[in-house]
C-alpha cells in the first residue's frame, strides 16, 4: 500500500506574516523561499496547508 504524498513549495516570503503562520510554515518543513518538500497526505497536513495557502504552491 503506497501512501499518497503532497508536493509543497514556499513561493511567498514569510516576512511580515503572523507568528503562528510562520510556525506553521516551519512545521511543514519549509525554511527557504522556493524550497519544496514532499509530505504525507493527512488531515493534519492538509489543515496546515489550508492555513497558509497564500504562501504556498502545492500539488497532490
Amino acid at each position: 500500500m503506497s501512501l499518497k504524498t503532497l508536493k509543497v513549495t514556499l513561493v511567498k516570503s514569510i516576512i511580515g506574516t503572523k507568528q503562528d503562520h510562520r510556525a506553521t510554515v516551519r512545521g511543514l518543513g519549509l525554511k527557504k523561499l522556493n524550497q519544496t518538500v514532499q509530505l504525507e497526505d493527512t488531515p493534519a497536513v492538509r489543515g496546515m496547508i489550508h492555513k497558509v495557502a497564500y504562501l504556498l504552491k502545492y500539488e497532490g
